[in-house]
């Protein structure tokens, strides 16, 4: 079985998802080097990261953290466009399971009761075939036992992309966007929010706009990265 493995990456060879390099056959998705090297954010040890500060003083978030830093043209630019673009779903549930592996290998303490999703509209989801935040959220489950939710919150209008818009469009491109169903199993739950990829935060907040009417809900955020500046 080795030898025709061996034979079939020679034919078919498994590239890095971040640099393209050959992989080694003991190597997934992303080779040791870029594992080591890519811009991990390390939020999980810093409260007052960068990140949580997009928030603070507006949502009262428990967590709020991301697996990698987002550079423009950089590898994890790369990754995430192999991710939604590439139909490179298992990717994201590789970075799911990678993530929370480290987070659970440092000692942090997850203490999450429901893993969510930040969803896609249904449209998009139709021409897309799958929800990239989705499958970062499966990874992330499998490996910490949470409860992965999909159906509590739904997109309830279809948005423009929020690449090139500038900061306030980005606010009013979401606005009143998401709406939550099965509320009485919510409450008193720490949810962890997940999305792709955090730069404003006008997603995330849109969505608490409604989880905040949950009774003595707690809310924690994850992505696959953070975006400091617009790209």
């Amino acid at each position: 079985m080795t030898l025709i493995n061996d034979f079939m990456s020679l034919i078919y060879p498994r590239r890095c998802e971040a640099c393209s390099n050959m992989l080694f056959q003991h190597e997934v998705f992303i080779c040791n080097f870029c594992a080591l090297n890519l811009p991990k954010s390390d939020y999980h040890k810093k409260p007052e990261n960068e990140l949580q500060q997009v928030f603070a003083g507006r949502i009262p978030f428990t967590e709020v953290m991301s697996f990698y830093v987002f550079e423009k043209s950089g590898k994890v630019q790369k990754l995430l466009h192999n991710i939604k673009y590439q139909n490179q779903k298992e990717l994201a549930c590789y970075l799911g399971e990678q993530y929370a592996k480290e987070l659970l290998k440092d000692g942090f303490n997850f203490g999450v009761d429901i893993i969510i999703p930040i969803p896609l509209h249904p449209k998009k989801l139709k021409q897309r075939g799958y929800n990239q935040s989705e499958w970062f959220a499966k990874g992330i489950a499998e490996a910490t036992g949470a409860l992965l939710d999909i159906t509590s919150l739904t997109r309830v209008s279809e948005t423009q992309t929020q690449t090139r818009k500038k900061k306030y469009e980005r606010w009013e491109n979401v606005d009143g966007i998401f709406a939550l169903n099965l509320v009485e199993k919510l409450k008193g739950k720490h949810i962890l929010l997940v999305d792709d990829v955090i730069t404003t935060g006008a997603t995330i907040e849109a969505a608490w706009q409604v989880f905040k009417k949950v009774e003595d809900i707690k809310i924690s955020v994850a992505a696959i990265a953070f975006a400091a500046r617009r790209f």
